[in-house]
């Protein structure tokens, strides 16, 4: 035998897994629509097609398309399976796919294995095929191959807008409140409280800090920060209108809003941050409630290198916030709790140091607590409840 025709003999013969549905992948912009796909008898090659972005009808009529061609090549018709990112588009388009019978998935960007080169090549080409490829991976069934999202109802979607309206109009009184002070600080003013009813009669009373009135231009600024703060003010009230009345709602579906709030610390705002952003899902363990809140550890483990990174960060950042700050609050209001005496305790052993890295633990484990509270009904050790 030929020496060549022995080295083709030997060499390694390529597993071929025939495909058993159209697998498409959708790269989105603001401007087009890059469809990437893969089809039965296509000689597994990926084509590419832009569309206009938000053209549904264009991007339906090219699936017919590649349905209409996979079918004159192999006599059969073949569902089709499309995936993209989460991210500026939300979830329209995946419910308009859905709606069509299209099986739709959305998947974290953040989940996908890339290339850890200094510098490597992005392009919506490049994209759309490791998008492509993430897909077939997790149809084939291979394990922590990337992440896919589980996509909220509308109903849930919507949900949530009211805690983080609240937290976004909170984050504008601040700042609206600072400029305001730093302003008649500049004159040498202190002690003007923005927020008090009669901080119109207090402007005009106000001198400056060598004794002259204020200045004409600065008080008319003031002035007009002082509107934009009402109207703030106004719209906050509104919306904590709107997230007591959900919260009442809520309670006559699920029992676990008014759970929350039966525990002494925790207040409307918290309980409808925990309940929206968190515990209205479903989750199998503890270990998934953790790592959705982005609380789970990250360890670092090689060789004889053992130690850990501190919590992964990769949830829900609303959450995760809500949770570190509730942490703090619980050891104030649920001094006896097991909970607030294992915190203690371990800030004891490292000799009162290391508090700050504790309270993230602390979260963690309380996150978890009421997620078995208000799924399993298991009371909290040594939780006291708000007094009727």
């Amino acid at each position: 035998m030929p020496i060549a025709a022995a080295s083709r003999s030997e060499a390694p013969t390529a597993i071929r897994i025939d495909l058993g549905a159209i697998f498409v992948s959708l790269e989105l912009s603001r401007s087009k629509w890059l469809i990437t796909s893969l089809s039965p008898g296509g000689g597994e090659k990926m084509s590419k097609h832009a569309v206009a972005a938000g053209d549904v009808a264009g991007m339906l009529a090219r699936f017919a398309e590649l349905n209409r061609k996979a079918e004159a090549r192999t006599g059969r018709c073949f569902p089709v399976i499309v995936t993209q990112e989460a991210g500026l588009d939300g979830f329209w388009i995946h419910r308009v796919l859905q709606a069509e019978g299209i099986e739709s998935h959305v998947v974290d960007p953040a989940s996908i294995a890339t290339s850890r080169r200094r510098r490597r090549a992005k392009t919506d080409k490049i994209d759309g095929e490791a998008l492509l490829r993430a897909l077939l991976a997790y149809k084939r069934g291979e394990p922590r191959v990337c992440a896919m999202l589980r996509v909220p109802t509308p109903a849930e979607e919507d949900r949530r807008r009211i805690s983080r309206e609240r937290k976004a109009l909170t984050t504008e009184r601040v700042r609206h409140l600072n400029r305001i002070k730093g302003l008649l600080f500049g004159q040498g003013v202190s002690g003007y409280e923005p927020l008090r009813r009669d901080r119109r009669k207090r402007l005009e009373e106000l001198k400056t800090g060598d004794g002259r009135p204020l200045p004409a231009h600065l008080k008319m600024q003031i002035g007009r920060e002082l509107d934009r703060l009402e109207l703030l003010l106004k719209q906050i009230k509104a919306v904590e209108t709107e997230r007591d009345a959900m919260l009442a709602v809520a309670e006559a579906v699920s029992p676990a809003p008014a759970m929350l709030l039966n525990l002494k610390g925790i207040g409307l705002e918290f309980a409808t941050v925990l309940w929206s952003e968190g515990l209205s899902r479903h989750f199998d363990n503890r270990r998934q409630v953790a790592a959705y809140a982005g609380l789970a550890p990250t360890p670092w483990q090689s060789g004889k290198i053992d130690h850990d990174q501190g919590v992964s960060k990769a949830g829900n950042p609303r959450l995760r916030t809500t949770l570190i700050q509730l942490a703090w609050l619980w050891r104030r209001h649920q001094p006896r709790s097991a909970l607030t005496l294992w915190f203690e305790d371990r800030v004891k052993q490292n000799g009162g140091r290391l508090k700050k890295t504790t309270i993230v633990a602390l979260a963690r484990k309380l996150l978890v607590a009421l997620w078995k509270y208000v799924n399993a009904g298991v009371v909290i050790e040594g939780a006291v409840m708000k007094t009727a």
